[in-house]
């Protein structure tokens, strides 16, 4: 039996692992998927002060709190960023690491720029002025994924793409313009990173083998923890053993 903390991405929520979580508890193993401060059902804790480090310890109190140990950490997409900085405050009870077509930050990068929608200045002025106490609270995320899916739908059926749409829920801005304290770089345990075909992802796919981590490939698109939750959960458990 296996203990998994699934950690969602942008826009998402606990929520998002749904039929994953359905199909490792229904193999015996302990499944937990908690939700990041001002997403999802906590998306009413919403605010300019919630960034990165606030979801590392969102992460780091779901371990200290239900007593967990040798932990196998699962990071899709945004949560990428947070699980170093999980992994340095309390690695002594995380096992292993694995990201779904997650993003890979070095230290002291930003999302914004990292990910080409700012520059890294404009992302630095970004987190001053809600540092300051100013500026959007939310980055309009959900609106953004809803509007792609108009053109690019998600390679799932159509009823459950409305199901993921539907349930999508903003952001913390600062979540994207704080510079990341801890990069993926620093992760000493052991990392696999399972990169999907069809993705803005691809080089972070890049990254994960300059760092000289196992790389999975999955033929799906970036919400395949949803589309396609049976064959992620084989690469996952393959990868444990």
């Amino acid at each position: 039996m296996t203990t998994f903390v699934l950690m969602h991405g942008g826009g998402m929520g606990g929520w998002t692992w749904k039929f994953c979580r359905e199909i490792l508890e229904s193999k015996g193993h302990k499944v937990y998927t908690p939700t990041f401060t001002g997403f999802g059902e906590r998306e009413h804790l919403i605010s300019r002060g919630a960034g990165n480090e606030t979801h590392v310890l969102d992460i780091v109190n779901v371990l200290k709190f239900e007593d967990l140990s040798d932990v196998v950490l699962v990071a899709h997409s945004y949560a990428g960023t947070v699980a170093p900085g999980v992994v340095a405050k309390a690695g002594e009870r995380v096992a292993r690491v694995i990201y779904l077509d997650a993003i890979i930050a070095h230290a002291g990068e930003r999302i914004a720029s990292l990910m080409g929608f700012a520059s890294e200045a404009d992302a630095a002025g970004l987190d001053a002025m809600l540092e300051a106490g100013e500026g959007p609270i939310g980055s309009g995320v959900h609106l953004q994924q809803r509007e792609m899916a108009k053109t690019h739908p998600h390679m799932m059926d159509p009823a459950r793409e409305k199901w993921l749409l539907d349930h999508l829920s903003d952001q913390p801005m600062r979540a994207t313009s704080c510079a990341i304290a801890v990069g993926s770089e620093a992760i000493k345990l052991p990392v696999d990173y399972v990169a999907a075909k069809h993705t803005i992802m691809t080089a972070m796919h890049d990254r994960a083998r300059a760092l000289g981590w196992p790389v999975h490939e999955h033929l799906g698109d970036h919400a395949f923890n949803v589309g396609d939750p049976e064959g992620v959960c084989d690469i996952i458990l393959g990868i444990v053993g």
